[in-house]
């Protein structure tokens, strides 16, 4: 039983980086499925796809060109299911001068952080990536 799904989606995510593996599978969740469709924008992901095996939903997610890049993405999970962290749209500030994005959970859908800051919106604080 995985207590922190999200903290588990970024240290697979970062774990196949080092190992330098390109596909990972991870459990599927809408939550999980947004989040990597937000990393895929901001490119830290190159591809996902959602797999339906024997009733058994998973996300296959394949890396960036794990063989020749020596940059792997940073994540850090900043709200955990013990300590929630909340914001306001005012509060948002820039992840590493611009250099990384938040992704933030607001009442209807989750988004990056300019993304909550431009509709005004604020929401839970979920991780950073840069």
């Amino acid at each position: 039983m995985i207590i922190d799904p999200i903290g588990d989606l970024l240290t697979r995510i970062r774990n196949a980086y080092m190992a330098r593996i390109i596909d990972v599978r991870i459990p599927y969740s809408k939550l999980k499925a947004d989040i990597a469709k937000i990393l895929k924008k901001n490119k830290y992901i190159a591809e996902i796809e959602i797999i339906d095996e024997a009733n058994k939903k998973s996300i296959k997610l394949t890396l960036n060109n794990v063989r020749t890049t020596k940059y792997v993405p940073t994540m850090a999970r900043i709200s955990k299911p013990w300590q929630r962290i909340y914001v306001q749209a005012k509060d948002i500030k820039k992840s590493r001068n611009g250099q990384g994005i938040y992704i933030v959970s607001t009442p209807k859908w989750v988004v990056t952080w300019y993304e909550a800051r431009s509709l005004n919106v604020g929401g839970e604080l979920l991780c950073e990536v840069y």
